[in-house]
């Protein structure tokens, strides 16, 4: 029982060991500025199959080949604009987490905006609603209930 016990410990620290290790990637960069594009461009990529999850947080393999594609690029001297360009290309718009400002993609970052102009717009019209109700002046029968209820209370 002890032997199985201690098999079956020993099988699940090789698993382990071994998602540890396909994890780790080493990648070499002669410049740190380089090694923190590669850094801030895979950060900024999105997994086309992990949801909502950057590529290099991904275990996925497609996560994997896109970090390899970046480190290539970055070697070979392409600018950031153009390995997001290649990456768009390739995967679609999906990988970037902020999308470019476009005509299909207005909609998405113009409608926060028009919806905060249009609350303020609201808020504008409904204050000045109530300032105007309560500036109107009293008619002859408001005025009179209204002292009629001021001298209720006075003694005569």
């Amino acid at each position: 029982m002890a032997v199985i016990r201690l098999a079956f410990v020993g099988i699940l620290m090789l698993l382990v060991a071994a998602t540890v290790q396909a994890a780790i990637e080493v990648r070499e960069f002669d410049d740190p500025v380089l090694e923190q594009r590669y850094r801030s461009l895979t950060a900024s990529l999105r997994c086309p199959t992990c949801e909502n999850q950057a590529i290099n947080d991904s275990n996925a393999p497609v996560s994997g080949d896109m970090r390899d594609r970046v480190y290539l690029l970055l070697q070979d001297g392409r600018s950031d604009m153009e390995i997001r360009d290649h990456m768009v290309q390739r995967f679609g718009d999906y990988v970037l987490y902020n999308p470019r400002l476009e005509g299909r993609t207005f909609l998405l970052w113009g409608l926060p905006a028009g919806l905060v102009v249009a609350g303020g717009i609201l808020v504008a019209l409904v204050v000045r609603a109530r300032r105007n109700a309560s500036a109107r002046e009293l008619s002859a029968e408001e005025r009179a209930r209204l002292d009629a209820l001021i001298n209720r209370g006075r003694p005569e």
